[in-house]
């Protein structure tokens, strides 16, 4: 079965236990829409790729950290969308699940799928304890204070933000839970796989930025110009566009040299190859294309 399979069944039958009657039927639909479409799942395809890169050696634990870490992914963009944050009114291309079903319920959605990540991760347990509660630890380090998603949203609440930690909380924090909950799930030690995570997150947050600058909102799916709106360091700002891309294409080179010994360690520099070229907007390679066309 292929790692979009797993991971897309994994989590529908996750959803799907949440969804047990007897239940607040508004709350049960929710939850499928907060995680449907599901988008590229690209934290838990990175995960499942480092999993067997390493050998899978506990794979339904692999399925259930894929789950975990995508549900909280999930979560964090219901929390990012409401009123107190970006008040953003679309994502993945439909209405934010705020603007569907109110705030009261979006803020419950991002709070369950949150408490049924770690669910998923206990059930995972009979098979091989000792490292499903460590991808507990992982992604609760990476979720909350002081160094997850959680500190990277209130880094936005500061009069003064250290751009670097912001960045890795914010961006960096679910890369570094995927990098090491895959080497944990995969019969490794995940603190060797940190900075991997760390790296890929830098990058996927300057091509954030780059999209942000370059494309509109019907080709992205969801509000545009937020960095500028709320006042937020990006990218683009400082470095322009091509500096912009040079930077994201660096980090993906150090990524590569920083990947961990391990079996599929050519698999995974590939992928970390093919991502500099899909994470390179298309948009600056079509004008590109046409300044060699020019001259």
């Amino acid at each position: 079965m292929s790692f979009a399979k797993r991971i897309d069944s994994a989590i529908m039958k996750a959803i799907a236990e949440g969804q047990t009657a007897p239940s607040p039927a508004k709350l049960a639909e929710a939850l499928h829409y907060a995680v449907t479409p599901g988008g590229a799942r690209i934290r838990p395809t990175i995960l499942m790729s480092i999993a067997a890169a390493c050998g899978d050696k506990h794979p339904r634990l692999a399925d259930a950290a894929a789950t975990a870490l995508e549900l909280v992914h999930c979560a964090s963009l219901v929390h990012d969308d409401l009123p107190c944050f970006d008040d953003a009114d679309t994502r993945r291309g439909k209405p934010s699940v705020h603007k569907v079903f109110g705030e009261a319920l979006a803020v419950l959605v991002g709070d369950s799928l949150i408490i049924m990540a770690f669910e998923v991760l206990a059930k995972a347990a009979v098979d091989a304890p000792e490292r499903a509660i460590a991808c507990m630890r992982v992604l609760a380090a990476r979720s909350g204070m002081p160094n997850g998603i959680c500190a990277g949203q209130g880094w936005e609440n500061e009069t003064q933000i250290d751009l670097s930690a912001y960045h890795a909380a914010k961006t960096g924090a679910l890369f570094m839970a995927a990098t090491q909950m895959g080497a944990i799930a995969g019969g490794q030690e995940g603190e060797q796989w940190e900075e991997l995570g760390a790296r890929i997150g830098e990058a996927f947050q300057v091509a954030d930025d780059l999209r942000d600058a370059l494309y509109d909102e019907d080709t992205l799916g969801k509000p545009v110009g937020q960095d500028d709106l709320h006042g937020r360091p990006n990218a683009v700002t400082q470095l322009g566009v091509d500096g912009a891309i040079q930077r994201m294409r660096d980090i993906l080179g150090g990524a590569i040299a920083s990947i961990p010994k391990c079996p599929g360690e050519a698999m995974l520099a590939a992928m970390v190859t093919a991502q500099a070229e899909v994470l390179t907007p298309i948009k600056w390679r079509a004008d590109q294309a046409a300044k060699i066309a020019g001259e």
